[in-house]
């Protein structure tokens, strides 16, 4: 029986990349789910012409409560692999084959797209060499995570690890929190190379917006939920 696959997008003021993003997926995945997070644009009127899912937060929540919603909305519809994908254009929707690939042969529960593992993503110096490696460092010693990318916010997950996975973190550092918490419900992890296309936003160490918030902000989320967990 083929494996029904969604794809959930985060989207927070995107209406002028939602309907470009959407097509390019489309042709990967069985079904989009739009989680709006609080926008006061036409992303929401945009992605419902599309035909697809669309479920609004009445406020702005943060990309991991966005993902939160999408998950638990997937399984509700018998998804057997849910993608997470962003809404700002940067991911490359052609990627995605190589990201389910591993969970469809059975070799894996859980696969995370990698900047560093691909020559061709165009990382900004400062984000390649003081904020990723700075986060690396962060994210084995407080989470003892190894992976390559720190921020991975391209991924896929199996239907077990949705059902399990509780994100907690709305904000900075729930890609951090999701691999964390993956790694405890398996160890059929794999990371696969992607194509990263950086836009001109979100590459601060003190700002940000969306996957590319700053990098102190995700140091700050990281060590206050690691204190209170």
């Amino acid at each position: 029986m083929a494996k029904k696959i969604f794809c959930i997008i985060p989207a927070y003021n995107e209406e002028n990349n939602i309907a470009a993003v959407i097509e390019s997926v489309k042709s990967f995945i069985d079904e989009i789910i739009i989680v709006d997070d609080g926008s006061f644009d036409n992303t929401v009127r945009i992605a419902q012409k599309k035909s697809t899912a669309v479920i609004k937060h009445l406020i702005n929540r943060g990309q991991g409560a966005a993902l939160m919603t999408g998950n638990i909305y997937a399984l509700e519809n018998e998804a057997d692999v849910i993608v997470h994908f962003d809404a700002d254009g940067q991911f490359r929707a052609k990627d995605i084959p190589k990201i389910i690939k591993p969970i469809l042969s059975g070799e894996a529960e859980a696969v995370f797209g990698s900047r560093f593992l691909s020559k061709k993503s165009n990382i900004p110096a400062f984000k390649r060499f003081i904020i990723m490696p700075l986060a690396r460092a962060v994210n084995y010693i407080i989470l003892g995570i190894k992976l390559s990318d720190p921020q991975a916010g391209f991924r896929a997950i199996n239907s077990r690890i949705a059902a399990e996975l509780n994100i907690t973190n709305d904000g900075a550092a729930h890609c951090s929190e999701i691999m964390h918490k993956v790694s405890e419900i398996t160890d059929k992890i794999r990371e696969v190379p992607i194509v990263v296309n950086y836009n001109n936003f979100g590459q601060g160490i003190f700002s940000g917006r969306g996957r590319g918030s700053g990098g102190l902000r995700v140091l700050k989320d990281l060590i206050f939920q690691k204190i209170i967990s």
